[in-house]
């Protein structure tokens, strides 16, 4: 990661991209606006009265059947993971995220065009250290044969594994360890995916009316449906890896820790982001000095001389 990695990032000046969301079918303008030092990221729907403001923390989430869905009184935001997930693996730290409609943009389906966007509005480091949230204990959720962990480690990792029983998704496995560079090479252009079987009932459900060829790979029994392809071998894998990411990016601050995540979903993702921080104990939050927590020489016990302890 670049030198100044641990400073808190915002972008340098305002950008925007529109397009529909995924369950809604609804057309949406979303706009990436710089905020300052200690505000963190949160959205807001423009288009309703008085602008409510939903900020990206765990206690906001309010549905996670097919997405994840944030929600503070009556206003709601859906399918945030994907755009969550390329602020997390870019380092954005302060950021007002605002939309004129229910739901980001699917766009391609994929992290890609908002790493793009992000890439275009370019990077400003701002003078405030980052805080972090240090895993200090194991920690895990359990449903059925699924199961999710936060574990203390070095730096922030993924070990992500699914297995649908289809011949075309089973048994797929990849491990990350972020940066920005890892996070846009490895897995932003990773789509979300689909069952052919499951688009009727998931339309008359209301659901997946902005879904098409476009923006999702979509399989039947044998055969990928998508003229193109995938974009990787082990695109479904990546892609879930990038839904971890950005249900991780709930705990609020960026993670040190190493993730696994086995079969998961959106539910179980973020029961485990909740139980995380529903006891102190499992963690600390500090706020880095300058040294480069990723420095391969570090242990888990040595961020106590390169982070001060500050006060959640």
């Amino acid at each position: 990661m670049a030198g100044d990695s641990f400073h808190q990032r915002t972008l340098q000046r305002t950008a925007s991209i529109a397009g529909v969301g995924l369950h809604s079918g609804q057309r949406v303008t979303l706009r990436l606006v710089p905020a300052p030092v200690e505000h963190g990221l949160a959205f807001v729907r423009a288009d309703l009265p008085e602008r409510p403001v939903i900020p990206v923390r765990a206690e906001y989430v309010v549905d996670t059947s097919l997405a994840t869905t944030l929600g503070h009184g009556s206003a709601r935001v859906g399918t945030v993971e994907h755009l969550l997930a390329a602020l997390s693996g870019l380092g954005i730290d302060n950021l007002r995220i605002e939309l004129d409609g229910p739901e980001v943009p699917i766009l391609d389906g994929s992290a890609e065009p908002f790493a793009k966007l992000i890439h275009e509005a370019g990077l400003r480091t701002q003078e405030e250290y980052k805080q972090f949230i240090v895993i200090k204990r194991p920690v895990t959720v359990v449903d059925g044969d699924k199961h999710a962990t936060l574990s203390p480690a070095r730096r922030f990792r993924i070990d992500c594994t699914i297995d649908f029983k289809h011949p075309l998704i089973s048994d797929q496995q990849f491990t990350l360890e972020f940066s920005d560079r890892s996070f846009v090479r490895e897995v932003a252009r990773a789509r979300t995916f689909g069952f052919l079987r499951d688009v009727d009932r998931l339309r008359q459900l209301g659901l997946a009316r902005g879904g098409s060829l476009e923006n999702a790979v979509v399989v039947d029994d044998f055969s990928i449906l998508n003229p193109e392809g995938l974009r990787f071998p082990d695109e479904f894998v990546r892609h879930k890896l990038l839904d971890a990411l950005g249900d991780v990016a709930l705990l609020g601050k960026p993670v040190i820790g190493a993730m696994t995540a086995y079969k998961t979903g959106h539910a179980l993702n973020q029961r485990l982001v909740a139980k995380v921080l529903a006891d102190p104990q499992n963690y600390d939050v500090v706020r880095a000095r300058g040294r480069d927590l990723h420095n391969a020489s570090l242990e888990v016990n040595d961020l106590v001389g390169v982070l001060a302890p500050h006060a959640a």
